[in-house]
């Protein structure tokens, strides 16, 4: 039943988990180039009140095409951690710059377009922040079948005292 329950919890933690690694790629991404929505758009903010409401027109539409064009790449990774119960941060970070690397190519690349695309500064940064937004919510208990807080319980010791003979 414990088995079962561990399998359960990571059929809601992994979907978290990822996420949560678009929602930080989206949001390093935002913070690196604020004015998304303003190169799709063609016009320059006048006001912060225009940069803010850039982000909030341009953060969702970015957080789908992130979602999208990272699934495929990620997935494979996510599966490997979940099979061989990898909790290391180090190997989800790897994953998420991989997988954003891949997502990033998927895209085009540097297209030359003046989007934050162009900078693989830019797209590392969003993977190292999704790979470790993906260890936090998901990643440090990967795997169903070990444990994360289990403790090993002593097996007792017979007790003997030595003046005793066996019968």
């Amino acid at each position: 039943m414990e088995n079962l329950i561990r399998l359960l919890m990571r059929f809601l933690l992994v979907p978290l988990g990822y996420f949560a690694a678009g929602i930080a790629a989206t949001v390093v991404v935002l913070v690196a180039w604020w004015q998304f929505a303003d190169a799709a758009v063609g016009q320059q903010p006048d006001s912060p009140d225009f940069a803010v409401l850039s982000a909030v027109i341009g953060g969702p539409l970015l957080l789908i095409v992130m979602l999208i064009y990272i699934l495929l790449p990620v997935s494979i990774g996510i599966l490997i951690s979940e099979a061989f119960a990898i909790r290391s941060w180090v190997f989800h970070v790897l994953n998420g710059v991989v997988a954003t690397w891949l997502g990033w190519q998927f895209f085009g690349g540097e297209a030359g377009t003046g989007t934050p695309f162009d900078q693989p500064v830019v797209v590392i940064a969003a993977g190292i922040a999704a790979g470790f937004a993906y260890w936090v919510v998901a990643g440090f208990s990967a795997g169903f079948y070990k444990p994360v807080f289990r403790t090993e319980v002593p097996r007792p010791v017979a007790a003997t005292s030595g003046n005793q003979r066996p019968v």
